[in-house]
C-alpha cells in the first residue's frame, strides 16, 4: 500500500523540472506551483512540535493588544506587551527570553478554521489538516513527514510522541510503520522495548532468531498483503529500537546541570529529550504541554485558569528560548523546525468566571528555526486579535503546506489510500514570505 506513494511522482517531477531548465525555462517562484516545487522548498531535516492542548490565548501570548483595564469586563490582553528583537513585533510580557530571539521566529497570527466548540475535533484538525471523515482514516502530520522523508537512523524512532495518543496522531492509511513511539517518562524508554531482567541476553537472542524465522515464512506467504507487510515492517522497527543507542537518549544526566536547569521543569525536560532525539536522527517529535496543570486548567483557560495562565506562558518561554539557543549552539536550529500551536485560540472577552472561551476565527501559531526567512510575525488581526485584518490569512491546509515545505516536502503531491489519490494538504499553499 505505501510502497507506491509519491516516490515515482517525485522522480518524475525532478525530471520535468530538469528538462524545463535545460530548455531555458525560467519558472516563476511559487510554492503553489508543482513544477517549481523542489526549487522553492526548504531544507529542514527535523520537526519539533510543542502542542499547547486546550487552546492558548493568542491575545495573551503571540498577538498582544491593548491591555484590559480590569481583567474582567473590559476585553483585551491580560498582560502588558513588550518589544522584541524585531522592530514593530511585540509579545506578552511573560515571554521576555523569546522576545530577544524573535529574529529566529515568526508568529503566524491569522490561523483559522471552523471547529470551535469541540476540543477533540479541533485537535484532530490541527494534527491531520482536515476535518474528521467517515470514509478515509487520514494520517497525522508526523506520519506524513516520516513517510515522505527517508529514515536517518534505525537506532531511534522516526516519530516520537510525548503526549496523548489520540486519533489525530495516528498514521491512518499510511500504515503502522509510519506511526509513533509513545513516551510517558523522560527518564526511561518505552517499557515494551526494554528486556525484562529475568530474560538473559542469550535467551533474548534465541527468541528473536526464532521469531525472525517465523515472520520471514509468514511474510513470504502473504507477500501481496499490504496490511501484513506493514505490520511486519513496524515489528522489525520495534526490535531495532531495543538496543542501547535509543535507551541512552533518556539519560538526561549526561547533560550539564546548568543546561537541564535552564530548560525548566517537566515540559522543559521533555524539550531537552526532544533535542537529544533529533540529534540522533529522529525526524518528528511532538511534545505536549498539557500534561501538568499548574494553573488548574492547563491552556483551556475558562474561569479560574486565566488567573494562573502566566505560569504556563513563563514555562513555555523558558523551554522554547533554551531549546532555540541549545539547537543553535549545536548548529541544529536551521535544520530543525520548531512548531507551536493548539487546537484554537481564545476571545478577548472574559467569561463570567474571569476566564476566556474558545475562538477559531483568528488565532496564532508559531514557527522558529528550520532555515526559514523569519520576520517576527506574519498576518495582522483587529484591535482585539479576534478577526483577520490585513496581511496573510492562513488556513489549516496553508499551515500544513508551510510546515511540509520547510522540510523539503513537495506538498502538492498526492498520497494514496490504496488506489485512491489523496491530496497531501487539501489544497494548501505555503506562506511564500518565509521562503524568499
Amino acid at each position: 500500500m505505501t510502497a507506491n506513494i509519491s516516490i515515482s511522482r517525485r522522480d518524475a517531477l525532478k525530471t520535468t523540472v530538469a528538462a524545463g531548465l535545460a530548455a531555458g525555462a525560467s519558472p516563476a517562484f511559487s510554492l503553489a506551483s508543482e513544477a517549481a516545487g523542489p526549487e522553492a522548498l526548504g531544507k529542514a531535516e527535523h520537526c519539533i512540535v510543542m502542542w499547547l492542548g486546550g487552546g492558548p490565548s493568542q491575545i495573551d501570548t503571540f498577538d498582544p493588544k491593548r491591555q484590559s483595564k480590569d481583567g474582567k469586563k473590559d476585553p483585551g490582553s491580560a498582560y502588558a506587551a513588550i518589544d522584541t528583537a524585531v522592530p514593530g513585533v511585540q509579545l506578552c510580557e511573560h515571554m521576555q527570553q523569546t522576545a530577544s530571539l524573535m529574529d529566529r521566529c515568526t508568529a503566524v497570527r491569522t490561523l483559522h478554521h471552523d471547529e470551535i466548540d469541540e476540543h477533540q475535533a479541533a485537535s484532530y484538525r490541527m494534527h491531520v489538516g482536515r476535518p474528521t471523515s467517515g470514509t478515509v482514516v487520514y494520517p497525522s502530520m508526523g506520519s506524513v513527514i516520516v513517510h515522505q522523508k527517508e529514515r536517518l537512523s534505525d537506532k531511534v524512532p522516526a516519530y516520537v510522541l510525548m503526549g496523548y495518543p489520540s486519533p489525530g496522531r495516528q498514521s491512518g492509511f499510511l500504515g503502522p510503520e509510519h506511526s509513533f513511539v509513545y513516551l510517558t517518562d523522560t527518564s526511561s524508554g518505552p517499557k515494551g522495548l526494554s528486556r525484562p531482567p529475568r530474560i538473559t541476553a542469550d535467551r533474548m537472542d534465541r527468541r528473536i532468531a526464532l521469531l525472525k524465522q517465523m515472520t520471514q515464512r509468514y511474510g513470504k506467504n502473504h507477500v501481496s498483503d499490504n496490511a501484513v507487510q506493514s505490520y511486519l515492517s513496524a515489528s522489525k522497527q520495534g526490535f531495532d529500537l531495543a538496543g542501547p543507542e535509543f535507551m541512552s537518549v533518556f539519560d538526561l544526566d549526561r547533560e550539564s546541570a546548568d543546561l537541564r536547569n535552564a530548560y525548566g521543569e517537566e515540559f522543559g525536560q521533555r524539550c531537552l529529550l526532544a533535542r537529544r532525539l533529533i540529534e540522533r536522527g529522529t525526524r518528528f517529535v511532538e511534545v505536549s504541554f498539557n500534561l501538568t496543570f499548574v494553573n488548574g486548567t492547563g491552556w483551556d483557560t475558562h474561569n479560574e485558569g486565566q488567573q494562573g495562565q502566566h505560569l504556563l506562558i513563563q514555562a513555555l518561554d523558558q523551554a522554547l528560548s533554551t531549546l532555540m539557543v541549545d539547537l543553535e549552539q549545536k548548529q541544529l536550529l536551521d535544520k530543525t523546525l520548531i512548531v507551536i500551536c493548539g487546537e484554537f485560540g481564545r476571545p478577548a472577552k472574559f467569561d463570567g468566571g474571569g476566564g476566556r472561551g474558545h475562538w477559531a476565527k483568528a488565532f496564532s501559531g508559531f514557527l522558529a528555526g528550520g532555515g526559514l526567512n523569519h520576520r517576527g510575525a506574519i498576518g495582522q488581526t483587529d484591535e482585539l486579535a479576534e478577526h483577520y485584518a490585513d496581511g496573510t490569512q492562513v488556513s489549516v491546509p496553508d499551515w500544513f503546506a508551510t510546515i511540509y515545505g520547510a522540510l523539503g516536502i513537495n506538498y502538492t503531491e498526492n498520497l494514496y489510500a490504496g488506489d485512491r489519490p489523496v491530496p497531501m494538504t487539501d489544497g494548501g499553499t505555503a506562506i511564500r514570505e518565509l521562503f524568499v
